[in-house]
């Protein structure tokens, strides 16, 4: 089963797409973002959900990078209230979803996660 970590600074967020993820079938690992930054699994993932807007000193294209150089071959997809993709991550992510759009977020999933048998 494939593994998706989320990264948002609200458990409330964490919980509800953690749900979502795992209703379209697939594993959810939350990643608490807090004041000190992230901390990240030690467990390989195949998908990153990262909020753009984030408590502490660590902005979102700080914590792509970050998320990027541990997981290099994880789709990174950014989840965000904003009506478009801000430009400063823009060439970091693979997808973004408006948050509260959960039809787009599973579709989001099948498109970059592969199937596994």
């Amino acid at each position: 089963m494939s593994s998706v970590l989320i990264v948002d600074d609200d458990p409330g967020h964490l919980r509800i797409y953690g749900w979502i993820i795992e209703a379209a079938g697939y594993r959810a690992l939350p990643a608490p973002a807090c004041a000190d930054g992230i901390r990240l699994p030690d467990e390989p993932v195949d998908m990153v959900l990262l909020d753009y807007h984030l408590i502490g000193s660590m902005s979102a294209v700080e914590a792509a990078k970050k998320i990027q150089a541990r997981f290099p071959e994880a789709p990174l997809v950014l989840l965000s209230d904003a009506l478009v993709l801000p430009e400063d991550i823009a060439p970091l992510v693979q997808g973004f979803v408006r948050k509260g759009n959960p039809a787009v977020l599973v579709e989001t999933l099948h498109r970059l996660l592969k199937p596994t048998p």
